[in-house]
């Protein structure tokens, strides 16, 4: 099991340098990865609140560091032109020296992200669309001659280049909304899945997130599952005995999460602990 910190992209972290130096001290202190929100617009009883970009962001986060992996998690593709988007993946993982995993999901409306910018709110619609843009990202980036033609998008024969450098591309992260099977069998012809659900997410939920996924799958290449919670108020042998049931029913990521009403200061502390020790 690799571990990571979770973190928005608004508040207390809603500042690119911020992120980048929360992102230098978890590799300093041994952590695997740091993952950022994606969100563009955020609204609740605390109001609109300071946020930063996550794509300029992960390119300040590329830039601060050498070898923990960086990502926003999720991207909503929707609310997305999937070229640019292409576009930035490609950018930042090259900037990063190919340490970039992309997170995808169709997003939601809660805080208007895309009713109030005068964009359909339907996941129905996002959904359609969705699967096409991960078509199109996979296109892209392989830097081959590639045309695309689909109910939502069309693209003329194009090259893109250069190519990322992980190859056969980017890693990609599927958000799947438990306990919907729909979006795990889509995440599973990708590269992982991160559920999401109101429920606690048990072991034994994993195990049939799983058997979804191998049903569906036709690739042996490694298939990742990542889920985000918080040990750093446990004791050392609460902790161990949490993620050891995760990572025995094939959790292979866990990340510390922080909320917007956390600060930059509650994670640089649980950062400076270090991570989980099984």
């Amino acid at each position: 099991m690799k571990f990571a910190i979770n973190v928005p992209n608004f508040g207390g972290f809603g500042d690119a340098r911020v992120l980048a130096d929360l992102t230098y001290e978890a590799e300093e202190h041994g952590w695997d990865g740091l993952f950022i929100w994606d969100h563009i617009y955020f609204k609740e009883e605390m109001g609109e609140l300071p946020m930063a970009d996550p794509w300029v962001a992960l390119a300040a986060m590329a830039m601060a560091t050498q070898r923990i992996r960086i990502g926003a998690l999720v991207t909503p593709l929707p609310r997305r032109r999937p070229w640019k988007v292409a576009r930035e993946a490609a950018t930042v993982d090259r900037l990063s020296g190919g340490r970039l995993i992309f997170g995808a999901g169709i997003g939601w409306d809660h805080w208007g992200e895309y009713s109030r910018f005068g964009e359909d709110p339907s996941d129905k619609l996002h959904g359609e669309q969705f699967d096409e843009e991960l078509a199109i990202l996979a296109g892209l980036w392989s830097s081959e001659p590639f045309s695309f033609s689909g109910k939502h998008y069309t693209i003329a024969e194009s090259r893109f280049l250069p190519a990322p450098l992980q190859t056969p591309r980017i890693p990609i992260w599927i958000a799947a909304g438990w306990p919907h099977k729909k979006p795990v069998r889509r995440a599973a012809h990708w590269d992982g899945l991160c559920p999401i659900s109101e429920e606690k997410i048990t072991p034994e939920s994993v195990r049939e997130m799983l058997a979804i996924v191998h049903e569906e799958r036709t690739s042996d290449a490694p298939f990742d599952i990542v889920l985000a919670g918080f040990t750093g108020a446990m004791d050392q042998a609460e902790a161990r005995t949490l993620l050891n049931g995760y990572a025995g029913a094939g959790v292979t990521w866990w990340q510390e999460g922080f909320w917007g009403t956390d600060s930059a200061d509650d994670a640089l502390a649980r950062i400076r602990q270090g991570p989980p020790q099984l």
